[in-house]
């Protein structure tokens, strides 16, 4: 066979193709080489967290970790174990990146910008003599007596002993394709972190508009979280949340379904009447739209509510009537809206369904099957419930194989 010869090839320049070449770089690998078949690398990196990447996430229990991963959670445990959160903390901040950690777990770098991450990412992997070629895709991938054989979308045939893939989601077939090429199974991919698309017209005019605590239902799906209106419908945490743990469900509903939203978070109907009786005797001459009696609840949504419970202007507490009272309390407990979709394809950053990983030594990220052949990030049939657990994944996948790929190498 004839063709450049790496000591590791990585098909996918994203979050776990970058970590896993940089740690085999750092452990002794010598010659790597990344392809990565769009124009770019590490490009959900850049886009993550509205621009500002949600690296990890502030928990260091394994135990309670794996509690956020819809798919994986039973596998990854040992994982955890060997590269967690306070990991991925410490690397980077070995490599000159400080993560500070938010109110709601999510940890970003202090400078609340990707290209922080990204600019690590890069300047360690080519100091480590890591390279790669963009617009270089994986055409067909095949064993050899001592490894791998490529051929790539730019003609080009390159030899490896060692393959990781880390393609990312698999619902594309060019993703796909290298993983079915070495004999490797996949459970089907369907989005997972998607928004709900909704055209009721209580939400018409409040993009923006969000509530820190909301309770979201689908039938027996439940989740909590922030909650945040947007111009298609709703978003925010507790939408995700929802949205991952029920992936395959709402799939198959074709994305059509009922969501009942609490928008107080944890209040029922009878502690909400009991603070609106409470604000009638001491406050009835005052004017029910005035202001939100429900801490979390602004003024515009509570605007929205009042005027769908039919209360005007005018109406006082005093004069409230008992429906519009009981009309008000539902807008905010048991809100329910008809979801008619979900977001556009281009905002779905994550997929659930991939490489199962039962069929890998999950200290390493190897293939049982195909020796040398190593698995990391999106690729597997790992998905958590938010962009941070999503990359801890991916550094965890990523170094595991990293490491195992350094020893093998080195042995």
């Amino acid at each position: 066979m004839t063709g450049e010869v790496f000591d590791l090839i990585v098909i996918g320049g994203g979050a776990a193709g970058f970590f896993g070449a940089i740690t085999a770089a750092e452990a002794g690998v010598k010659k790597i080489l990344i392809l990565e078949k769009g124009p770019e690398v590490l490009t959900k990196v850049r886009i993550s967290g509205g621009g500002r990447c949600n690296v990890t996430h502030d928990c260091y229990d394994p135990r309670e970790l794996v509690q956020s991963y819809p798919r994986g959670q039973k596998n990854l445990m040992g994982s955890f174990h060997r590269f967690q959160p306070a990991d991925t903390i410490t690397w980077f901040e070995d490599h000159g990146i400080e993560l500070k950690a938010e109110a709601d777990g999510r940890m970003f770098p202090t400078t609340d910008k990707s290209e922080t991450i990204i600019n690590c990412l890069i300047d360690t992997a080519r100091e480590r003599g890591v390279i790669w070629r963009t617009r270089c895709g994986a055409e067909a991938v095949k064993t050899i007596d001592d490894g791998f054989e490529l051929a790539t979308t730019l003609g080009k045939t390159y030899l490896t002993k060692n393959l990781l893939i880390a393609t990312g989601g698999i619902r594309s077939g060019d993703a796909a394709k290298p993983v079915s090429d070495l004999g490797h199974s996949m459970t089907e991919a369907v989005p997972s972190l998607f928004t709900f698309k909704i055209g009721d017209i209580r939400l018409h005019d409040l993009q923006g508009v969000s509530v820190p605590h909301a309770h979201v239902k689908i039938d027996s799906l439940e989740s909590q979280g922030p909650l945040l209106i947007t111009h298609w419908g709703l978003s925010g945490p507790a939408i995700l949340k929802s949205s991952a743990w029920g992936a395959r469900d709402l799939a198959n509903r074709d994305y059509r379904f009922t969501v009942e939203v609490n928008w107080t978070g944890t209040e029922d109907a009878e502690s909400v009447a009991a603070t609106f009786e409470k604000h009638r005797k001491s406050n009835g001459t005052w004017k029910v739209m005035k202001r939100s009696l429900v801490e979390g609840v602004t003024k515009r949504l509570w605007h929205r509510m009042c005027e769908t419970s039919k209360i005007t202007d005018d109406t006082t507490w005093a004069t409230v009537t008992k429906d519009q009272n009981a009309a008000l309390i539902g807008e905010l407990v048991k809100a329910t809206f008809v979801v008619d979709g979900k977001s556009l394809n281009k905002d779905e950053f994550v997929t659930c369904g991939g490489v199962s990983l039962d069929d890998l030594q999950l200290k390493t990220m190897e293939s049982k099957s195909v020796p040398n052949l190593y698995f990391a990030g999106e690729v597997l049939d790992i998905d958590g419930v938010t962009g941070g657990f999503n990359f801890q994944a991916a550094w965890t996948t990523g170094h595991l194989a990293g490491t195992a790929i350094a020893i093998a190498a080195n042995s």
